[in-house]
């Protein structure tokens, strides 16, 4: 009887050796390696007409943001989750152009950096007409839009029409009525309009 209870107690003491090792073992600390993403929401903002507007973003981490920073000054996290931390910071650009520092730092103390290029742009775009036709109260107008940044959209009639944003972006629309309304927008903001007869 008595080597049956040693037995039951060393069996019972291997087993509680072997969960302990296998909880010991899924314990064991993974390196974060990840660094955090930074996006800026407003990509166009960074041309803006004015010297001073806002800049939106967010830094995307799996663990979590513990501080982001803008020319090396810490700025406000927004409320919200630490793993999708969103930001703002206002710009003050002293001439025309400028950038901005923008870097983030997880619990882990990985790092991460974006230089944001800025631009004061007062410059409105340009629209000419190439060839305007009329058939009824069908209007068909083709033509280009310019800028010295980029168009980044074109509308006719009030309507947004398909473009591929760049410095010079050419178009065709088709609307009714006597005439085209058509406007031009670049990426600070500036509009012209035309109305193509």
């Amino acid at each position: 009887m008595r080597r049956a209870r040693s037995l039951v107690t060393v069996l019972s003491a291997g087993a509680v050796a072997v969960g302990l090792a296998s909880s010991l073992g899924s314990c064991a600390r993974t390196t974060d390696t990840f660094k955090p993403r930074i996006t800026i929401s407003n990509a166009d903002g960074a041309a803006s007409r004015a010297r001073s507007f806002v800049v939106d973003g967010y830094v995307l981490d799996d663990t979590g943001v513990t501080q982001i920073t803008v020319d090396g000054t810490p700025i406000p996290i927004l409320p919200g989750s630490r793993k999708l931390a969103r930001f703002q910071f206002k710009t003050l650009i002293q001439g025309s152009t400028g950038k901005y520092t923008i870097t983030a730092q997880d619990a882990a103390g990985n790092r991460s950096t974006v230089i944001l290029p800025v631009t004061v742009d007062a410059q409105r775009p340009a629209i000419s007409v190439t060839r305007f036709e009329r058939s009824g109260t069908l209007i068909r107008v083709t033509g280009t839009a310019r800028d010295n940044t980029r168009v980044v959209q074109m509308l006719v009639d009030g309507n947004q029409i398909n473009i591929t944003p760049g410095r010079e972006v050419e178009f065709y629309a088709e609307t009714t009525g006597i005439w085209a309304d058509l406007e031009a927008v670049d990426a600070a903001g500036n509009r012209v309009t035309l109305r193509a007869r």
